[in-house]
């Protein structure tokens, strides 16, 4: 199961009631989509998830007493394995409709202020419009994600104030074939989940990012340190040769400035440490090994271009 099928799950799970359950509602049947069945005189809003159907069902049962409600269940064809999940409502469907400000005709998309007067009505209307059309990558995905589609620019545009209401700085984008309000900041999609209550999703995406952060956190650690020894062992095998070079070319280390015999004869001995290191073993700080490193270095560099050199000067 995908992370925002286990969201969906857990809303679908909430119980609700009154003006909650009726804001919650109105976005679902909203945002789904409800169309007309002219010869038994009944409308149906679809679905391809089973739980959001039953939620429909439960709601409106709950909602309008007496109500005449049935969910079918349809194949999209012989070769999918998905199903199509249809509510249908065939009663007391004008009173229902107009209860709910939902337009079968899609010609007024605008909220009735009924249906959002109160703030947990607007968590309910987010909850429901996130059942019906929503999605959220996981958190595990380097990729922060969660949007709602709409058909509608104008109620993509009152989400956005919705949103808003509850410190959740939105986007719009057009599609093309309709529109996408959508959040990238983890903290607001973390915040989003909480708002409409997916209070255990929100506890799980929180605590995968916090492993991912911690775990790119390390590897950030591993990578740089491993580039330090990278660099340390290549500097490490510059100073081997170029000291060999000068031992040969002057006849051995032992003509060399004591100081800087003895810095030679450990690199030679501990090609693999770095210059504190190499300075512990010298009882020297790094500094100092570092400062006649760079005697060497020089004294290698002027026997390769051929310049005269005075040992007793270094």
């Amino acid at each position: 199961m995908s992370y925002a099928a286990e969201v969906k799950k857990e809303l679908t799970g909430l119980i609700v009631h009154g003006g909650n359950a009726k804001a919650e509602l109105s976005a679902l049947m909203r945002m789904n989509g409800v169309s007309t069945l002219g010869l038994d005189q009944s409308i149906r809003v679809q679905t391809e998830n089973a739980a959001i159907a039953r939620r429909i069902y439960t709601l409106l049962k709950q909602s309008y007493a007496n109500v005449e409600v049935e969910v079918t269940v349809s194949d999209h064809n012989h070769l999918s394995r998905h199903k199509s999940y249809g509510v249908l409502l065939k009663s007391q469907i004008d009173d229902v409709l107009n209860d709910l400000g939902v337009d079968p005709f899609g010609l007024h998309p605008e909220i009735p202020s009924r249906i959002l007067n109160q703030v947990d009505k607007k968590r309910s209307f987010l909850r429901g419009a996130f059942l019906a059309t929503g999605s959220v990558n996981s958190p595990e995905k380097a990729n922060y994600h969660l949007e709602i589609y709409t058909t509608h620019e104008e109620l993509g545009e009152q989400l956005l104030v919705m949103m808003s209401g509850f410190d959740l700085p939105a986007k719009m984008t057009d599609r093309g074939n309709g529109f996408i309000v959508y959040l990238k900041r983890a903290e607001k999609i973390v915040d989003f989940l909480q708002t409409i209550g997916a209070t255990q999703s929100m506890l799980r995406f929180e605590d995968i990012r916090m492993m991912r952060d911690m775990r790119n956190s390390v590897n950030r650690l591993v990578n740089a340190e491993t580039a330090n020894m990278q660099k340390t062992a290549i500097a490490a095998n510059k100073q081997v040769s170029q000291i060999q070079m000068i031992a040969k070319q002057i006849g051995g280390l032992d003509f060399l400035p004591q100081k800087l015999r003895e810095v030679a004869q450990a690199r030679l001995d501990h090609p693999d440490e770095s210059l504190a290191e190499l300075g512990d073993i010298l009882e020297i700080s790094k500094s100092g090994v570092n400062h006649r490193m760079r005697k060497l270095k020089q004294l290698a560099e002027m026997i390769e271009a051929g310049e005269t050199y005075d040992l007793t000067k270094l």
